[in-house]
């Protein structure tokens, strides 16, 4: 028979003692144990889920086993392999600490720090030419020290204590060879630092200045070098010709503007002129972009652009210099207090801050600014010519030198 017929009539018979001791027939519906402790038998079913309920406990009782085993296991192979790191860490310090000259060392080694070389490429070089004695203890006291170790060509000797070498390394002063093109330097300041670090003639490096610059300069540059050299550090110290140099400046910038998105052919050279204007005109780059809107405002009601940075550049010399001959004299192509329009060159090479400041500078209707305080370079912007000489009269109030 079927287990679910058999179920049925389990659950539904009554069974009663037939042995005849006693009646034990009670009202129908009704029925009476004699001892409350007595069990009732369990069905099949209830027999099936309770054993279904028993394996169930023993397969979670397991699993919570097994993941407690495994918990201790990666724990323990966790803490040796710390254990092991620091272990290691500690003989590759004392070996580093044992790895190294007493020093002074003797004789002379020039040696050279390249642009973007780390601790372990320097101090492997620093190996090979017996320098320092060991890679590892050069790194490891860098590190120990926090030293930043700067590019150029230094003076050192053979068979140095690391420390002694670091000391060095890391004192800017002490390197040569390297040429540093600061934001907003002129390109004749650059090429007379280029000339005296490299040992390359100045007649040199003007000859190419001078010379047009084919096969270096982008066309859109019309030939005049001022704003094409990127800045930061070139090594000059052993190239072969003043050219290469200048190459090496050039495609930097070409490069650099790339990067930043700038816009191509004469677009660009306009964007240079005014990012090399507001470099010269303010010493803060929260200024640079108001800047520009000058420029800009000026230039879009006809209006000459007003700029004693640009005049002195035609001249050759420095805003504070120039006289009321100078400021009226419209012969100089760079002065924008009489002609109007841009100059025919960048003034500068102008930095990263100012050139992103001229591809997007801020909305606004100034015309005018002034640099309000010469100590801190606070700068005022204004949309009005009365506004503006109500800023002229802080400026000389607040400075004593004021011009």
């Amino acid at each position: 028979m079927p287990d679910d017929f058999r179920e049925f009539f389990e659950e539904r018979t009554q069974w009663t003692d037939t042995d005849g001791a006693g009646d034990h027939t009670h009202p129908q519906g009704t029925t009476e144990h004699s001892d409350a402790n007595d069990e009732v038998p369990l069905s099949r079913r209830q027999l099936r889920k309770s054993h279904e309920k028993r394996r169930n406990q023993q397969i979670i009782r397991v699993v919570a086993i097994v993941v407690v085993v495994a918990m201790v296991v990666g724990l323990l192979v966790f803490g040796y392999t710390k254990l092991k790191s620091w272990r290691d860490a500690r003989e590759r310090a004392s070996q580093a600490l044992t790895a190294d000259y007493p020093g002074p060392g003797t004789g002379k080694v020039e040696f050279t720090v390249e642009s973007g070389e780390g601790p372990a490429e320097i101090g492997n070089n620093l190996v090979k030419a017996d320098v320092v004695k060991s890679q590892a203890a050069f790194t490891s006291a860098v590190a120990a020290n926090n030293s930043t170790l700067y590019p150029g060509t230094y003076e050192l000797k053979k068979h140095m204590a690391c420390a002694d070498v670091i000391a060095i390394l890391s004192d800017q002063s002490k390197a040569t060879g390297f040429l540093q093109v600061k934001a907003g330097e002129r390109v004749s300041q650059v090429i007379a630092d280029a000339a005296q670090l490299s040992g390359i003639s100045a007649d040199d490096f003007n000859a190419v200045i001078n010379g047009g610059g084919a096969g270096i300069l982008p066309a859109e540059a019309g030939c005049k070098f001022e704003g094409w050299f990127e800045p930061g550090t070139y090594n000059v110290k052993n190239r072969n010709s003043a050219s290469d140099i200048i190459k090496e400046m050039v495609d930097k910038r070409v490069e650099k503007l790339d990067s930043l998105g700038a816009p191509t052919g004469a677009d660009r050279e306009k964007m240079l002129i005014m990012a090399s204007i507001a470099e010269s005109e303010v010493n803060s780059d929260a200024y640079y972009g108001k800047v520009v809107r000058v420029i800009l405002n000026r230039q879009a009601k006809n209006m000459p652009l007003g700029m004693d940075s640009t005049v002195a550049y035609g001249l050759g010399t420095t805003a504070d210099k120039l006289t009321d001959a100078m400021l009226q004299d419209a012969s100089n192509p760079y002065n924008t207090r009489v002609n109007t329009g841009l100059p025919p060159t960048p003034i500068s090479n102008p930095g990263e801050s100012a050139i992103k400041a001229a591809m997007n500078p801020p909305e606004g209707d100034w015309l005018y600014f002034v640099t309000v305080n010469l100590t801190t370079g606070e700068t005022k912007f204004a949309t009005t010519e009365d506004e503006f000489w109500k800023l002229r009269d802080e400026y000389k109030s607040s400075n004593s030198n004021a011009n």
